[in-house]
């Protein structure tokens, strides 16, 4: 499946006008992918192709003199070990869940499209990073095989990466690009 700019760029902005969420892709320069995402973490690298990027707390006051806000400053060797891979569908589900807090499958209630309308949305996000794409994820609500996530688990498990209560989020490598889809929640 090929996407293009308009129909990416929609189905980000739809899927996460409620969200708080920082949404972003950078280039992929190096072998070690989680120096690219800490670049992105960093807001230090545009969009190769110049498509949306969802920064909600662009304006926060705490972002001055900080660029990483809300994320946490950590060194790779943090980071790497506390995105594990996950599986395409399982990627899908996740961004799904991304579109509020709580990361659960629940929030699709809040859509007016059906969950198959909005699986296709999520298929178009994903579809900008091809079928090679390497899923990873700091959300831990472990499916019965390696790899999956199961979002009929009641409990919300993740490892932290910023400074708010609750944060969960994607990423997203391929060849030439690595996203960013994370989302953010102070309960």
């Amino acid at each position: 499946m090929s996407v293009d700019q308009a129909s990416w760029d929609a189905a980000v902005r739809h899927l996460y006008r409620d969200a708080a969420a920082y949404i972003a892709t950078g280039p992929r320069r190096r072998e070690d992918w989680v120096l690219d995402v800490l670049a992105l973490m960093a807001r230090a690298v545009p969009d190769p192709r110049g498509w949306t990027r969802v920064d909600d707390e662009a304006q926060a006051p705490e972002r001055v003199g900080n660029p990483t806000w809300p994320f946490a400053v950590h060194p790779p060797e943090h980071v790497a070990p506390r995105l594990k891979e996950i599986d395409r569908d399982s990627a899908e589900n996740l961004l799904l869940a991304l579109t509020e807090g709580g990361c659960t499958l629940s929030n699709l209630r809040y859509f007016d499209e059906s969950p198959e309308e909005l699986r296709a949305m999520a298929r178009t996000v994903l579809a900008r990073y091809g079928d090679d794409a390497i899923y990873r994820t700091n959300v831990s609500k472990r499916g019965s095989a390696p790899g999956t996530l199961d979002f009929t688990l009641e409990s919300l498990g993740y490892s932290p990466m910023s400074v708010f209560t609750e944060d969960c989020g994607l990423v997203i490598i391929s060849d030439t690009e690595v996203g960013l889809f994370w989302t953010f929640n102070d309960l």
